[in-house]
């Protein structure tokens, strides 16, 4: 295994000029030794791109790429010792699942007693030991692709194993399934893994630190926690959390704060800069409050939606968009109704020119 440390940026134009140009904008970014990590983001954000940089697949336009210090920018994936899993299964179709699976330590020349050991484990780690002298040709693509995992993870020796999306075409239950074997696995043995994905509950799930990336930058790197409570960025308040963060135009002026067209008192706890923000707070965070409370704004209920264990609540607040999820047992308004709904709490967060204000 190895730390990954990168600086550097990437364009696949010969001369870029602008940032529009650029894959990947300059970054700095360190992957300790041993960790599990996802790149999360939209289709286009650079993810692919900042994973090939890290495998060696591609060499940066600027920058470089250092493992245990030592700069590989322009190594090969090989002189890297990386593996890497891609998004279809790659494996041998005339081989058995065990000939698979020892395919990258025959190559090295490990003794065969150790190459079974080897295959015996990572083989029980994927569920795939009762097919183990079966021939690829005839397993499901998820038994395909679930080779391909276990190709990526049998080498004990790898600098870091790199997943890019690999769980595509897996079906969604064996997906949930797969996701946990993944973190046990690397629990058990410790690798740096770093993981693609569009899917955020893959990557929350998966990973011990999450990157969050849109067009071609690493917005916020941290914990699931961290995303949730604290995003740094307004593009995470949205892009984490099923919906979104609510944002709200606010405006601050001495101690008082304007949202909604009503007239709020700052937190006693809080320093914000006068001007223009957003105030940004969670639809779990959002709750009714009584007519004219401290830090409430009025909304009228567009839309009540019975989702079993909660109400999900849609409302406009002087013509901005919120959702609010409410338990059950509290019951829930009509549409058409007037709601209270506190937007000012201690996980309410603001943002200027959408960074968080500290």
């Amino acid at each position: 295994m190895a730390r990954i440390n990168l600086d550097l940026a990437h364009s696949y134009l010969p001369h870029p000029r602008a940032d529009d140009d650029y894959a990947l904008l300059p970054l700095r970014m360190q992957f300790d030794d041993g960790g599990a990590y996802a790149l999360l983001g939209p289709s286009g954000c650079g993810k692919t791109t900042l994973l090939n940089l890290v495998s060696g697949l591609l060499a940066p336009s600027q920058g470089s790429v250092m493992f245990d210090g030592r700069d590989v920018t322009r190594d090969s994936p090989q002189q890297r010792n990386i593996a890497q899993v891609f998004q279809f299964p790659v494996i041998y179709d005339t081989m058995t699942v065990a000939q698979n699976l020892s395919f990258p330590l025959r190559n090295r020349g490990m003794p065969a007693d150790r190459i079974r050991a080897r295959v015996a484990q990572v083989a029980e780690m994927l569920e795939l030991s009762g097919q183990l002298d079966q021939r690829a040709v005839h397993l499901a693509a998820d038994a395909k692709q679930k080779i391909s995992l276990g190709r990526g993870l049998v080498r004990e020796d790898v600098s870091a194993v790199l997943f890019d999306e690999p769980l595509t075409v897996i079906d969604p239950h064996l997906k949930w399934q797969l996701r946990r074997k993944l973190k046990q696995i690397h629990q058990e043995l410790r690798l740096t893994l770093i993981y693609v994905t569009h899917d955020q509950v893959e990557a929350l799930t998966f990973a011990d630190e999450v990157v969050v990336m849109t067009r071609g930058r690493a917005v916020q790197v941290g914990s699931a926690d961290a995303l949730f409570d604290r995003p740094q960025h307004t593009f995470v308040g949205h892009f984490i959390g099923s919906p979104g963060m609510n944002f709200l135009p606010a405006h601050a002026e001495g101690g008082t704060l304007v949202v909604a067209d009503r007239l709020l008192p700052v937190p006693v706890d809080r320093s914000l800069p006068a001007g223009p923000l957003k105030l940004g707070v969670r639809p779990e965070y959002l709750q009714l409050a009584p007519a004219q409370a401290a830090g409430a704004i009025p909304a009228a209920v567009v839309r009540v939606q019975d989702l079993g264990t909660h109400f999900l609540l849609t409302a406009n607040a002087a013509g901005h968009p919120l959702k609010a999820r409410l338990e059950p047992d509290r019951g829930a308004p009509a549409s058409g109704d007037t709601v209270w709904l506190q937007v000012l709490g201690a996980r309410t967060c603001f943002y200027r020119d959408e960074e968080l204000v500290a």
